[in-house]
């Protein structure tokens, strides 16, 4: 079952953000576009790498309204362990929320039920508070952020010109389609 156009279920978690705990809930992506990342683990080897580079392009999230969470099945005081002894995660200023329920990996099917991990899952949820992509990779397989950044870009431009449509590799400024009777078999 496609997350695409759903609205996120409730949850209540705790999370690690710039030397605090802070209390997220699923209203906490309502009122600006969010980034969701779910990852398998702390401490681990594929992961510290996706969150640097998504650290890296946090404030050209942040510029466009987005913010950033990232997300696994560890608690808030792992997070914080972690963000304390790690080089890479010591550079994050954005939301670490912590799972340990597996509420909230469950509601982005993204839980591997038999390791009790999350995927390597990524969601851009709008204002609303629905899931407008998602991209989930294989443990082995890290993200590139970069690419957030113009899917953003994207989903901004279809909600604020409704009927226009983004092509592949659509940048901002770029021409856009407006689907209709006359564009079939034409492009």
């Amino acid at each position: 079952m496609s997350l695409i156009g759903s609205e996120v279920l409730p949850f209540t978690a705790q999370a690690y953000k710039n030397g605090e705990f802070v209390d997220v809930t699923n209203d906490s992506f309502k009122g600006q576009w969010s980034v969701v990342c779910f990852y398998p683990a702390d401490f681990s080897f594929v992961c510290p790498t996706e969150l640097e580079d998504l650290q890296n392009q946090y404030a050209e999230l942040k510029s466009l309204g987005a913010e950033v969470y990232s997300v696994s099945t560890d608690t808030h005081f792992v997070h914080k362990g972690w963000h304390d002894s790690s080089e890479k995660i010591g550079k994050i200023t954005y939301t670490m929320i912590g799972d340990p329920s597996q509420t909230i990996s469950r509601n982005f099917q993204v839980l591997n039920e038999a390791s009790g991990l999350a995927d390597r899952g990524t969601f851009v949820i709008d204002p609303d508070g629905i899931i407008q992509t998602v991209e989930v990779n294989a443990d082995g397989i890290g993200r590139d952020a970069s690419i957030l950044v113009n899917k953003i870009k994207a989903a901004q431009y279809v909600r604020n010109n409704p009927g226009e449509v983004c092509p592949a590799k659509w940048e901002e400024g770029t021409e856009t389609l407006t689907p209709s009777l006359d564009l079939v078999g034409k492009i």
